[in-house]
């Protein structure tokens, strides 16, 4: 559907605030080096709070923002690699934390990792015609699955959630491009469970977050650019008119790397991975609300997100404001 507005934004941040000089403390790194190849200073790391709490704190957040009351939402969605459980479903979780039952509100789990904010946003919007009111969420506890004797991938992470809610609208436009291509050599991922032989519980063990970074940063340079341009194809126009990007907040490199290969200026993109890291599925779900918070989107601005992530996913969101 292309008339799909957002009207309202939420994001909740983790409970204890991680800077690079505490992991200095537990692995072999310093800040000058973080900042130097992510740029990223800060994360934030849950104390107690799992994925669902998280989701439902930035639910509540974005209701707020849209002056409206949970019973109005009739569909949720969250997206997330690191739920609270195998099953129940994370957005059943929120479902009950927001005093809605079955006769009101469907809920539903997405995993595209970093890109699933982005395909929540292209699910809602197919759903539009269905479900009047609908709220989607980016939502992580990577401290879950991050190994901290890792440097490579411990300094990179962190927990929160983002929210936005969507309704059809007459005047507002949206369109959507995802795209997935099978990761068969294991790039980027969190082990899952052994698979048991025989009738014999098997010794448990933890699904730590794997990467090579070299190949995630070639496949994130692509994608990106790739999901800006089909987006701003299907609105009919040049990426040069967008008015504001907000990209998965990965590693400042990959956004200055776009940034310069499509000759864009670095202000259009929208950053705050110094401050939170990489959240995955939150990533640009807490972007867009802080861009708000910040008084950064304007009516009639014409916006762009643009995710990549584990899968390997891809894909972009046009909207505007």
């Amino acid at each position: 559907m292309e008339n799909v507005k957002i009207v309202g934004c939420g994001y909740a941040k983790a409970q204890v605030r991680v800077w690079n000089e505490d992991l200095e403390k537990i692995v072999e790194t310093s800040d000058a080096w973080i900042q130097q190849r992510t740029g990223i200073q800060s994360r934030y790391i849950t104390k107690d709070e799992n994925t669902s709490d998280l989701a439902y704190r930035a639910a509540v957040d974005a209701l707020k923002d849209a002056n409206m009351e949970a019973k109005e939402i009739e569909l949720i969605l969250v997206a997330s690699a690191t739920p609270d459980h195998f099953t129940p479903a994370t957005s059943c979780l929120v479902q009950e934390k927001l005093g809605l039952n079955g006769e009101e509100c469907t809920a539903l789990d997405i995993n595209a990792a970093c890109s699933g904010f982005v395909y929540g946003l292209t699910l809602a919007s197919c759903l539009l015609e269905k479900y009047k009111t609908i709220l989607v969420i980016g939502a992580e506890t990577l401290s879950k699955i991050v190994d901290w004797t890792d440097r490579n991938t411990c300094i990179l992470f962190g927990d929160g959630a983002g929210a936005c809610i969507v309704q059809q609208s007459t005047n507002k436009k949206m369109f959507t491009y995802t795209k997935s291509t099978g990761d068969v050599e294991g790039v980027l991922k969190g082990a899952g469970l052994p698979i048991k032989a025989g009738l014999i519980n098997g010794e448990k063990n933890y699904g730590y977050l794997h990467m090579d970074g070299k190949e995630v940063f070639r496949f994130a340079l692509k994608a990106m650019q790739e999901s800006i341009e089909k987006v701003c194809e299907q609105a009919q126009i040049l990426p040069k008119d967008i008015d504001l990007i907000i990209p998965h907040q990965a590693n400042i490199r990959i956004i200055r790397h776009v940034a310069k290969k499509m000759q864009l200026d670095e202000d259009k993109f929208f950053v705050n991975l110094e401050e939170f890291g990489n959240t995955s599925s939150a990533s640009i779900a807490i972007a867009l609300a802080c861009a708000k918070e910040q008084g950064k989107l304007k009516p009639g601005m014409k916006i762009v997100l643009a995710g990549f992530g584990a899968g390997f996913t891809s894909g972009g969101v046009y909207l505007e404001w």
